[in-house]
């Protein structure tokens, strides 16, 4: 399922749902991210100045991909390379 990550507060809301529907409380999912559950708390209530890198451990940690999806007008031979790179790594 694609859902649009609009703001931090909706990010949020949306990791506290995957997390409950998966039966884990904010100390086991911060366990599993590397971080405490003070981040998972702030992480699930929206705080916007999260570390972006937790943020994102806490994503992968309950199975949450994160896409960026780039315009074709940006599309380049860098970013084509830079993609190129990433994914083999």
């Amino acid at each position: 399922m694609l859902l649009e990550a609009k703001d931090t507060k909706n990010i949020g809301r949306i990791a506290k749902i995957v997390r409950q529907q998966q039966e884990l409380d904010q100390t086991t999912a911060g366990a599993f991210a590397g971080c405490g559950i003070n981040f998972v708390s702030q992480f699930e209530n929206g705080k916007p100045t999260v570390q972006l890198e937790k943020a994102l451990n806490v994503l992968n940690a309950l199975g949450i991909k994160v896409y960026l999806d780039i315009p074709d007008s940006a599309s380049s031979d860098k970013l084509t390379e830079l993609t190129g790179r990433l994914n083999h790594e």
